[in-house]
């Protein structure tokens, strides 16, 4: 594994447990895919460093099982402004 890639995975690793930013946050932080992004601490992280790798699969499931959550709310805004927008043009 070439030396930046294992820096990358380290440094996504360390914003991970600090954030507790998913996948979707953490790939749009550093301006990479998320393919990248999951790659890197699911594939090459355990390779690198064991503990480290436990640690962020530990907030990866815990955003994981609150995912339902952030799209039952993402959707709830949705349609509140489209209701806010729908009762201001009235006639």
């Amino acid at each position: 594994m070439q030396n930046h890639i294992r820096k990358r995975a380290v440094l996504l690793a360390r914003h991970v447990l600090v954030t507790e930013d998913t996948v979707r946050q953490t790939a749009e932080v550093f301006g990479i895919s998320k393919s990248t992004v999951h790659k890197d601490l699911q594939e090459r992280l355990p390779r690198i460093d064991q503990e480290l790798a436990r640690r962020v699969r530990e907030v990866l499931e815990h955003n994981k099982a609150e995912r339902h959550l952030r799209g039952g709310e993402a959707t709830r805004k949705k349609y509140e402004t489209i209701r806010v927008l729908d009762s201001g043009s009235g006639p």
